[in-house]
């Protein structure tokens, strides 16, 4: 009970501590026509490109005109470059004036993703639609989702360490070890169809009241993440239709050691393992042959080793009439170090798949997290040294004593005295020990396994700089560099911010265009604006973009940016004839 209480506690507060909405994996590269573009006529579609394959939604656009009037438009599609597009093509041509896009769409690895751009045609015009800001799930449903899929973790990790360690490490009375096994399933199947119930909602945005929809439930069972889920659960039935068969074979007919059993066992782990692998981080992005057998693996390793530790320690805290064999706990040493080598190897692969620069370590969200995961690891790590500290103690205590019973009697002299016996000898220092170092592992264990389900949600670095070096992208083709300045001069309604579309936002010659937007988020005008580029490292500039109200917005046709590199916008935003700020922006040009 001690136990359970200490663990629940630390997944408690872990969970608290990381309940905020998930982070999606697919990060918008850009668009086709660039956020903030202004085109001269109607374009026929907007085109959306992210940094990895996503499925779409039936309502995954929605386009709104000046007055807030939504555009009929056709289904959304994916775009000829591919499933890392989406497309909505418009039946009849545009007006002129400023048009908001607001997309929604759910990235490879099961996550929503949803944001929003504008365009205008002719020249930008004042519009009163509502650029959406907030979370991209709804909190309720988004902190139900996130309490299944940490079930869902910790329950295969149990499911899979526990049924090994019975085959592998063969312990002489398992039977302690059925409920744990029984728990570990009921809880996996459980929290599988309350992701399956949540899925819609999740990816919709909606609450949970909208979980029993009909309708959300026949679109989930034909999507890929459900498909995914329902396997997850045809995969459950087969491993408990199995397990009553060994029951009613009867143990005495039954060796978990057996070949059969051990090839049926592992191909059943594979295949439950293989459901998280094709939903996440995995499935998507560069080298994902590779990357899914690493995930298999890791996620094996991880179940071999946690949830090994945790049957370990049941049977340490139910072996209190018989200690448990040394040689049970050797054959779990050997098993968690083979475990721990596969994990140092799949999560060094995984780390740099996810990165993609040392920058990204400390400069990103996923990297930060990586140095936890990495702290807890070697904490884990530590722990783990300190059992095999022990394991060598209770190894060496039996061949110890057998030599000691091979030292021949001196002739006459008294045989040795034998100590009282008891009907439940109490475990000896050694065993205590290992107990606690077990438990310590356990604990930090469940940190490490939590950690790694909040990785799962959080846009990995190498997308976060592949999605945020500022370069819009039309079917892979660097097109415009757009940023957004926000600004505030310190008096009242007098901040916002101003977006600045760089074209092409290459080496040479560019045109500017910037929109300044009021505290409202509506077009402001403002009686002067002034820009310029500085490239600190190569000691150029400040060069002036010499900017010339164009009714609604600020426009240069020539701004010559004659290196690449890392450049500072300089911005000076006057709002009356005494308030001004100057804002300082970077933004990368490329060769």
């Amino acid at each position: 009970m001690r136990t359970l209480a200490l663990l629940g506690t630390l997944l408690t507060a872990l969970f608290l501590a990381s309940a905020a909405p998930a982070s999606a994996h697919a990060a918008l590269r850009g668009s086709d026509p660039a956020d903030g573009a202004v085109l001269k006529s109607s374009p026929g579609s907007v085109t959306l490109t992210f940094t990895e394959s996503v499925g779409l939604l039936d309502d995954s656009f929605r386009v709104y005109d000046p007055t807030n009037h939504r555009v009929a438009t056709g289904d959304p599609e994916h775009g000829p470059a591919g499933s890392d597009t989406a497309r909505i093509t418009f039946p009849k041509k545009l007006g002129t004036g400023t048009f908001t896009v607001a997309w929604r769409v759910v990235s490879a690895d099961s996550h929503p993703v949803s944001g929003a751009l504008t365009f205008s045609v002719g020249e930008p015009s004042a519009t009163t639609a509502a650029v959406p800001t907030g979370p991209v799930e709804n909190p309720a449903t988004g902190s139900l989702y996130n309490i299944g899929r940490y079930v869902a973790y910790l329950a295969v990790a149990l499911l899979i360490g526990t049924v090994a360690f019975i085959a592998l490490c063969r312990p002489p009375d398992p039977a302690p070890l059925r409920k744990p096994i029984r728990t570990a399933w009921w809880a996996l199947l459980a929290a599988t169809l309350f992701l399956f119930v949540l899925r819609s909602p999740y990816e919709e945005g909606t609450s949970p009241a909208t979980a029993f929809d009909l309708s959300a439930l026949a679109s989930t069972a034909t999507g890929r993440p459900g498909l995914i889920l329902l396997a997850r659960v045809a995969l459950l039935a087969i491993t408990a239709g199995l397990y009553v068969f060994l029951l009613r074979k009867g143990e005495h007919r039954f060796r978990p050691s057996s070949r059969p059993f051990l090839g049926t066992a592992a191909a059943l782990a594979v295949a439950l393992t293989l459901t998280w692998a094709t939903a996440e981080h995995a499935s998507a992005g560069i080298q994902v042959p590779l990357a899914m057998t690493s995930s298999v693996l890791h996620l094996l390793a991880m179940a071999l080793w946690l949830g090994g530790l945790t049957a370990l320690l049941t049977t340490l805290y139910r072996a209190t009439a018989t200690p448990l064999p040394a040689a049970v706990v050797t054959r779990f040493s050997r098993v968690a170090f083979a475990s721990v080598t596969v994990l140092v190897v799949t999560g060094v692969y995984q780390s740099w798949r996810g990165l993609g620069s040392w920058q990204a370590l400390t400069d990103t969200t996923y990297g930060r997290l990586l140095l936890v995961k990495l702290i807890a690891v070697t904490l884990l790590l530590a722990a783990a040294s300190q059992s095999r500290h022990w394991t060598a103690k209770l190894a060496g205590a039996p061949a110890a004593a057998t030599a000691r019973e091979r030292v021949p009697q001196t002739v006459g002299a008294p045989p040795p005295e034998t100590p009282p016996t008891s009907e439940e000898p109490a475990p000896t220092p050694d065993h205590r020990a290992l107990r606690r170092s077990v438990l310590a592992e356990v604990a930090i264990g469940v940190a490490v396994l939590v950690i790694t389900t909040i990785l799962t949600g959080t846009l990995p670095g190498r997308a976060a700089a592949e999605a945020g070096t500022g370069t819009a992208t039309a079917g892979g083709i660097p097109t415009t560099s757009v940023a957004m300045v926000p600004f505030d001069v310190g008096t009242p309604n007098g901040h916002g911010k101003v977006q600045i579309t760089l074209d092409p936002g290459r080496v040479g010659d560019n045109s500017v265009q910037a929109v300044v937007f009021g505290p409202d988020n509506g077009i402001s005008a403002v009686p002067e604006l002034r820009l310029s580029f500085t490239l600190t490292a190569q000691k150029i500039g400040p060069l002036p973009a010499n900017l010339t109200d164009q009714g609604g917005y600020w426009a240069t046709n020539s701004v010559n940016l004659p290196i690449a590199g890392e450049w500072t916008m300089n911005l000076t935003v006057r709002v009356s004839d005494l308030d001004q700020v100057t804002v300082a922006k970077k933004i990368r040009i490329t060769g």
